[in-house]
C-alpha cells in the first residue's frame, strides 16, 4: 500500500478517550446529523452551494432529517444486530423482501439507483449475487449504510468487511463492495481508538490496491493537508453526470475527514462543502469522526435535530432511531465471540411479535463497553466468491426486524 500523506496531526482533545459506547453512539448519530446536513446540498456543484448559502456552517433548513443515507444504515444495523457474525446473503436478501420489497415505499421511492435496480430484480424473482447486476452496482449505496458494521466489529476492520461485502452482496458488485468496505474498516479502527491515519490504512488494507476505490481514497487523502478545494479535484470525475460513484463519494469522505484530522463539525462540513453527492459524503465523514471522537464531539444543536426515522424511504423503518441501533449492535457485539463463528449463540430473548412499526420508545440509557483491541493492527481478507451462484430461493423466510427491537431493547 502506498504512503498515506494527510492533514498534520493536530492536537489530541482534552479529557479521556471516548468509551466504547460513546463511539458507537458517536458514529451512527454523526452519520444522521452529516446526511440531514448534506442532503440540501446533494447533486449541487461548490459554487452552487456558495451563491446559494455562502459556506455552509450548519442546517440551511428549519426541519433537517435524514434521508435514504439514515433509513438504509438503520434496516442493515437491524439486520446485523440480530444475526451477528452469522449474518448470510439468504438473511440479507430476504430482509429486502420482507421489509423494502414487499412493502409499499415512501416518497423517496427505493432511493438510489443501486437500490431501486435491486428493488426491481428481487420483485422479478431474482437471488443473490445477481439482483446486484443492474447498472449502478458501483454506486455508494453500500458505503451509505457501512458504518453499523464498522460498530458492531469494533477493532475489527477485516470482520467488519467481510460481513458488509455480504450484505452488499444483494446489491452491490465491483467498486461497489469495495466502497463500503472502506466505510466499514475504518468505522471498525476507528471505533478501536485508531488515529486518522491508521484509520484510513485500515480502510486501504480491506480493499485491493489496484482498485478504483483504493487509488481514489490515496490521491484524495494524499492532498487533504491543502483542503477541500484540493480534494475535490483529485477525485471528482469531471463531467460524469451521476454524483453518487462509491469510489468518488468514499474518497471525498475520507478526504474530508483526514482534512480535518478527525474533527467532527470540520470533517462533515468539508464533505458538505465539496457537493456531489454532499448527504452520504457528510454521512460516512460523521460516522468515521463520531467513531474518532465519540458523540460528545457531535455538537448539541445538530444532535438535538435528530429524531426518530421519519420512513420517508422505508416506511418499515419509520420511529427507529439510530441511537437505538447503536445499543443494539453494541450488545450484540458482546454476545459474538471474538472469532468468528457461524454456529455461535445469537439472539436468544424472547419476543411478542409486535409489529416493526409499533416499537416502544427510544431509552438513551447507553450500554456497556465492549472489549479492547489493538487497531494497529493490518488485516486483509480476499473479496468471496462473487460467481459462485445462490443456492437458497429468494424468499427464504427471514426472522422479523421487529423481533431485534423487541428482543433487543427492552431493559
Amino acid at each position: 500500500m502506498s504512503s498515506i500523506a494527510c492533514a498534520p496531526s493536530a492536537p489530541a482533545p482534552e479529557g479521556p478517550a471516548p468509551a466504547p459506547h460513546d463511539r458507537a453512539r458517536g458514529a451512527l448519530l454523526g452519520l444522521a446529523v452529516g446526511d440531514a446536513l448534506g442532503a440540501p446540498a446533494e447533486n449541487m456543484k461548490p459554487s452552487e452551494i456558495r451563491a446559494r448559502w455562502g459556506r455552509v456552517t450548519g442546517y440551511v433548513t428549519d426541519h433537517p432529517a435524514g434521508t435514504d443515507d439514515t433509513e438504509y444504515a438503520i434496516f442493515s444495523g437491524l439486520l446485523l444486530a440480530r444475526h451477528g457474525s452469522a449474518l448470510t446473503a439468504a438473511h440479507v436478501e430476504a430482509a429486502w423482501h420482507e421489509w423494502i420489497a414487499s412493502r409499499a415505499e415512501g416518497p423517496f421511492k427505493g432511493a438510489g439507483f443501486s437500490e431501486r435496480g435491486t428493488l426491481e430484480n428481487l420483485r422479478r424473482g431474482l437471488a443473490a449475487p445477481i439482483s446486484a447486476q443492474h447498472r449502478h452496482a458501483w454506486s455508494d449505496g453500500l458505503a451509505m449504510r457501512a458504518a453499523p458494521f464498522g460498530v458492531f466489529a469494533a477493532g475489527r476492520p477485516a470482520e467488519a468487511a467481510r460481513l458488509v461485502a455480504i450484505d452488499g452482496s444483494v446489491s452491490h458488485e465491483g467498486e461497489g463492495i469495495y466502497g463500503g468496505q472502506a466505510v466499514a474498516a475504518g468505522v471498525a479502527a476507528a471505533m478501536a481508538g485508531a488515529p486518522p491515519t491508521a484509520v484510513i490504512a485500515a480502510a486501504l488494507a480491506v480493499i485491493p490496491d489496484d482498485s478504483w476505490t483504493a487509488r481514489s481514497l490515496r490521491r484524495g487523502v494524499s492532498v487533504a493537508h491543502r483542503g477541500e478545494r484540493a480534494v475535490r479535484s483529485a477525485v471528482v470525475i469531471g463531467g460524469y453526470p451521476w454524483t453518487d460513484l462509491a469510489p468518488e463519494a468514499v474518497a471525498l469522505a475520507f478526504g474530508a475527514y483526514a482534512s480535518a484530522d478527525g474533527d467532527f463539525r470540520e470533517s462533515v462540513l468539508t464533505a458538505v462543502n465539496m457537493g456531489r453527492d454532499a448527504d452520504t459524503t457528510a454521512a460516512v465523514a460523521g460516522a468515521l469522526a463520531g467513531a474518532t471522537r465519540g458523540e460528545g464531539a457531535i455538537p448539541a444543536e445538530w444532535a438535538a435535530a435528530i429524531g426518530p426515522a421519519r420512513g420517508s424511504c422505508l416506511p418499515s423503518m419509520a420511529g427507529q432511531h439510530v441511537l437505538k441501533v447503536a445499543e443494539l449492535l453494541t450488545a450484540a457485539a458482546r454476545r459474538t465471540p471474538t472469532h468468528h463463528d457461524p454456529a455461535g449463540p445469537r439472539d436468544q430473548s424472547p419476543h411478542d411479535g409486535t409489529p416493526l412499526e409499533t416499537q416502544p420508545p427510544y431509552d438513551p440509557s447507553a450500554p456497556p463497553a465492549g472489549p479492547p483491541h489493538d487497531p494497529t493492527t493490518r488485516q486483509t481478507r480476499p473479496l468471496p466468491d462473487r460467481a459462485t451462484p445462490q443456492t437458497q430461493p429468494p424468499h427464504t423466510p427471514a426472522t422479523p426486524l421487529a423481533e431485534v427491537v423487541l428482543s433487543e431493547g427492552r431493559s
